[in-house]
């Protein structure tokens, strides 16, 4: 049974009705073939309200490429079939028979816009598959162009210094990337059901479509997986635009990658540009991204079993082999399969093989390098380049080294078939893998399943079926699979001499030592398969969206800049009207306002509060029925010079140490201590860390010492941190003080001193003056003070409090709080606290109007 998206579309394009299913509202009269602004369509369009009889989980893999194969016909007709070779196809296996998947993406055939239509109809109806038809010069400018000439090579550690590497950044070339993942949305809009279907984007091409998707459906069920490598940040950096890049993969809600290493290098990035955090949760790692969290994923792919098996089972494999076989006798093959690039390390394996031969004069007419170069996939003068180094190196070593009946290299750089390429592998001691820079390649996986073989294979090689298989690798570190190939011999392909060394050493182990790092290869790769992969980022993708439907979305922002802001729903904005109606409605009011990152931005240089916070805050408290005190981090001495023109503000100094009912009053402690002493001990263990850590601070308090490291590296701040409040507890582990870390800070505190206090201390005041308020705000920004939430929530049951009290506990920005009201930033708070300004003025006004009246009537 079909879902309910699908099945529509297929009932338009099929003309037959089916029973099954009801449907209501808008429908698509047929599938888009041009670029259209599906998203213009209104909700009935997309309607869920009417279930099916029966839902099949669905899934819609969205790539660059659809997986099929594509031949026109003598007669002009179009002949379409599966690519058995397509990734795409095989990670089926992982997802199960009762998952129904549609497949959206490009076919490798340039399709007339007359027969559009048709073709459309005919892959929809027999393949499940939604072509996205591109125009030639824009697909030239989205894929040869931005794709090609900034996104891969950047990827791939290749920095376009001049014109010559890369060229330089072209924005036409960004704007047709933008325009093609806007067409692959459209296609997508046009099946999916946001409610129930999974979406799955594969690799760089299709970067920022995430955004497109969560703009139109806030709460789709999205996954990426990168295929490439993530770069380091000092080389990503340079892409001008790498931020739109980033939050547009943040609309995910699970972000797939090879290697540990290319998700390190993502997370530093978001760290560093979008000054995001992450933390890892009963080992997932997971991002906080405006009420959402973003997970991240780390799992090689694998190779597909059974095809690979079903190529070796073929008579023609064997006939390769046998003929193989009888072409190396007496000869030891080492086999390099690599794609004709510049990052596949051709000509430097080339190099090390006739370093190899240079070293070790045995090794003549003894070994044979077979080096198969696939085509390359894309185009331009460094392809070109590598081609011909490449053959001039084979020409040389053939020369110096060749005879007659031994040729030292053969470099195959025709187009071979799988089974040919199978049978390469079966009769290979060695293969190489050298590659600069790769994502992942499955070269070594395919290697070690071949060489296991099969009855009928080992026959051919003449080899005993019960006796244990041997394979050996040589595999660059800068390549995905490395870090699963714990038996291979890892090389860095720059070091020529090392890779030769490598290379020798292949050959020379012992055939138990090969035996038993092949057995160690086979084990993971036969269990790591393509199917394994696939069923393992689909589960994560269910576990990463099982929130969506208990958390309240809604969109801000415009343009790629557009994110989904995901909260609790008992946490919701503040509304202005109902806070200022609220204030109107009461006699007696509290107001406690955080002054770092809520009044101004938490910067360790600030120059004070505005004109504009001063204006509003002597308003407020010019109103009698109001008590305001505004709460800081900061040393008394700095928040009198501040707010002196405050007469009757109330202040309280680090975090509620000290403490003064208005201008005119004397500074009071909260907590009683007779000595600092502690500070001898702490100050030296911060000292050390602000010499090794460049960018960091101390600030020294009357209660208390903190470590800012705001304007340190990221990274390295954040871990010197760790060391510090580690080292710090260490050392005052028997004293009485309190050791935390804050947003970039580390602070040692004495015990007891904390916000609640503040609110504690407030609320007394205010009984005394029989003024017990029936109105509460308090407006927080970072974790330290959410002690005055806690406070608050205590005296609700307590006499300092009215039973009926309204109380607004709000804190800045959507992060996880124990308040129940939130305001994006300090313009908020401010625009709020002006109109709370403003009622009290009216009511002043008001009650100056009624007095006068009463004067003269009397």
């Amino acid at each position: 049974m079909m879902s309910r998206s699908y099945t529509n579309l297929f009932e338009l394009a099929s003309g037959v009705p089916s029973s099954g299913f009801i449907r209501t509202g808008k429908k698509l009269s047929r599938v888009a073939t041009v670029p259209g602004i599906l998203s213009e369509l209104d909700d009935e369009g997309f309607s869920t309200d009417t279930p099916s009889s029966v839902y099949q989980e669905r899934m819609i893999i969205v790539a660059n490429q659809l997986p099929l194969r594509v031949n026109k016909q003598p007669d002009g007709s179009w002949d379409f079939s599966w690519d058995e070779d397509s990734l795409l196809l095989q990670l089926r296996d992982g997802l199960g028979s009762d998952v129904e998947i549609t497949y959206i993406g490009c076919l490798r055939e340039e399709i007339d816009p007359k027969e559009q239509d048709d073709v459309a109809q005919t892959l929809l109806e027999n393949f499940k598959c939604v072509p996205a038809f591109i125009p030639p010069e824009l697909f030239t400018k989205f894929y040869h162009g931005f794709c090609k000439q900034h996104l891969w090579p950047v990827f791939h550690y290749m920095l376009p210094l001049s014109p010559d590497l890369g060229g330089r950044f072209d924005r036409s070339l960004w704007q047709a990337y933008v325009s093609v993942n806007k067409i692959f949305a459209d296609k997508v809009m046009e099946v999916i059901s946001p409610d129930e279907d999974f979406v799955w984007i594969h690799d760089y091409h299709l970067m920022v479509l995430p955004t497109f998707l969560r703009k139109r459906f806030n709460r789709v069920k999205l996954g990426f997986f990168l295929h490439s490598p993530f770069p380091s940040s000092e080389i990503y950096r340079t892409l001008p635009v790498r931020d739109d890049l980033l939050r547009a993969l943040l609309n995910s809600d699970l972000i797939g990658f090879h290697t540990f290493d290319y998700a390190r290098h993502f997370l530093s990035c978001c760290s560093r540009m979008l000054g995001l955090s992450y933390q890892s949760i009963r080992g997932y790692i997971g991002l906080e991204y405006y009420g959402r969290t973003v997970s991240i994923k780390i799992l090689p792919v694998g190779i597909h079993l059974n095809q690979l098996r079903k190529v070796l089972d073929l008579p023609k494999t064997k006939l390769k082999v046998a003929e193989l076989r009888s072409q190396f006798r007496g000869q030891t093959v080492l086999l390099g399969v690599d794609d004709m690039n510049i990052f596949k390390g051709i000509s430097l394996k080339l190099l090390a093989y006739e370093n190899l031969l240079t070293q070790h004069p045995e090794k003549r007419g003894k070994v044979v390098l077979v080096q198969i170069a696939n085509p390359a996939r894309g185009r331009g003068r460094d392809v070109l380049e590598v081609q011909s180094e490449s053959h001039t190196t084979k020409e040389r070593i053939n020369r110096n080294f060749g005879g007659p009946g031994y040729e030292p290299v053969i470099l195959i750089d025709n187009p071979l078939q799988f089974y040919e390429r199978i049978a390469y592998y079966v009769v290979s001691e060695c293969c190489l893998v050298t590659a600069v820079r790769d994502g992942m390649n499955l070269i070594p996986y395919e290697y070690v399943i071949c060489r296991q073989g099969n009855a009928k294979l080992d026959e051919t090689l003449g080899v005993i079926p019960s006796f244990p298989k041997k394979s050996m690798l040589v595999v660059s570190e800068f390549i995905g699979c490395s870090p699963s190939l714990s038996g291979a011999i890892r090389v860095n392909p720059w070091n020529i001499e090392a890779v030769a060394e490598a290379m020798d050493s292949a050959l020379v182990f012992s055939e138990t030592e090969k035996q038993m790092r092949h057995e160690k290869h086979y084990r993971y790769v036969s269990t790591h398969d393509v199917g394994y992969w696939a069923r393992s980022f689909w589960q994560d993708l269910e576990r990463s969206c099982r929130d969506h439907v208990r958390k309240r979305c809604w969109g801000v922002g415009f343009g790629l800049g557009f994110r989904v802001v995901a909260l609790d729903p008992n946490f919701q904005k503040l509304s202005i009207e109902r806070i200022v109606s609220a204030y109107k409605r009461t006699k007696k009011r509290a107001v406690l306002v955080d002054y770092d990152g809520t009044l101004t931005l938490n910067t360790s240089n600030s120059t004070g509060p505005s004109s504009e916070v001063i204006k509003v805050v002597n308003s407020l408290c010019r109103d009698p029925d109001n008590v305001v005190f505004v709460v800081s981090g900061k040393d008394r001495a700095t928040l009198t010079k501040w707010f002196s023109l405050c007469k009757d503000l109330g202040v309280a100094a680090e975090h509620g140490y000290f403490l003064r009912e208005n201008k005119d009053a004397e500074w009071e402690t909260c907590v009683a201590v007779l000595d600092f002493y502690w500070k001898q001990i702490a100050e030296p263990v911060m000292k050390l860390y602000t010499e090794t850590t460049d960018g960091s601070a101390i600030e020294t308090k009357e209660g208390g010492l903190v470590w800012n490291y705001q304007y340190a590296d990221p990274d390295f701040g954040s871990c010197q941190a760790k060391e510090l409040l580690d080292h710090l507890e260490s050392v005052l582990a028997n004293e009485p003080v309190t050791v935390k870390s804050g947003q970039n800070k580390v602070e040692v505190t004495t015990q007891g001193i904390n916000k609640g206090l503040v609110v504690d201390r407030l609320l007394t005041i205010m009984k005394q003056k029989n003024m017990v308020p029936d109105f509460v705000l308090c407006i927080r920004d970072d974790k330290s003070d959410e002690d005055m939430f806690e406070a608050i929530t205590c005296a609700m049951a307590g006499p300092t409090l009215s039973p009926v009290a309204e109380v607004f506990a709000c804190t800045v920005g959507t992060k996880p709080s124990k308040a129940k009201y939130f305001l994006e930033d300090t313009t908020e708070i401010l625009r709020m606290l002006q109109a709370l300004s403003a009622a009290s003025e009216l009511h002043s006004l008001k009650n100056i109007s009624s007095g006068f009246q009463k004067v003269v009537i009397e």
